[in-house]
């Protein structure tokens, strides 16, 4: 059975030892996208490695670049808010979060329904241009290593879309946060989620007696 777990930076060489206590001696074959550990029991990790390449290929390698100080970048849209944050290893250097109303569906029909629907569209892109505004001014000029982002994915790729951010498109790496409307809570959430290790675990097979 495969499955995946997410890890902590700071957790990834204590989850390495666990993981050799709970399958016997293990053995690495690192590359400079990911480090597929294997078990005496047939239990295998692969470790997907953030900030790519690695270059120093030992355990130690990994670990100390998975913990180093990147600077990653978070960027959050959604219909009724944005956020926009920078962090350096654990640490949210900038940000900004902000909210615009945003009209809600209505079952009027006819012309009423019709002025309602482009009232929301109009409140969407004002809600949607605000949000670029504050990745120009936060996420453009950051000098990031790359950026995760979440919410709405269509609102993402809106303010993506900008000129100004042509740079940043470049950047994008999984995980697509799911995420509430944004504030500083759920951005801070955000930051803990998009640096964590990913970690593809296959069990060992035929282990019943």
């Amino acid at each position: 059975m495969t499955r995946v777990v997410s890890v902590a930076p700071e957790r990834l060489d204590r989850w390495l030892a666990g993981f050799g206590e709970r399958h016997g001696d293990v053995s690495f074959d690192p590359a400079p996208d990911q480090v597929t550990v294997s078990a005496a029991d047939g239990a295998i990790a692969v470790v997907d490695v953030p900030f790519q390449p690695l270059a120093d290929l030992s355990r130690e390698g990994l670990v100390a670049h998975v913990t180093g100080e990147h600077r990653l970048g978070v960027l959050l849209v959604r219909r009724g808010g944005y956020g926009a944050g920078v962090f350096v290893g654990a640490e949210l250097v900038d940000s900004k979060v902000g909210s615009r109303h945003v009209q809600g569906t209505t079952k009027a029909g006819g012309w009423s329904q019709q002025r309602y629907a482009r009232r929301r569209d109009n409140q969407a892109r004002e809600a949607f241009a605000a949000a670029t505004e504050v990745a120009v001014r936060i996420l453009a000029p950051a000098r990031l290593e790359a950026l995760v982002c979440g919410g709405d994915r269509r609102a993402v790729d809106t303010v993506l879309e900008d000129p100004r951010l042509k740079d940043l498109v470049a950047l994008v790496r999984p995980p697509f946060l799911g995420v509430p409307d944004p504030k500083q809570k759920v951005l801070e959430q955000a930051g803990v989620d998009a640096r964590a290790i990913r970690i593809e675990l296959t069990d060992p097979q035929d282990l019943s007696p």
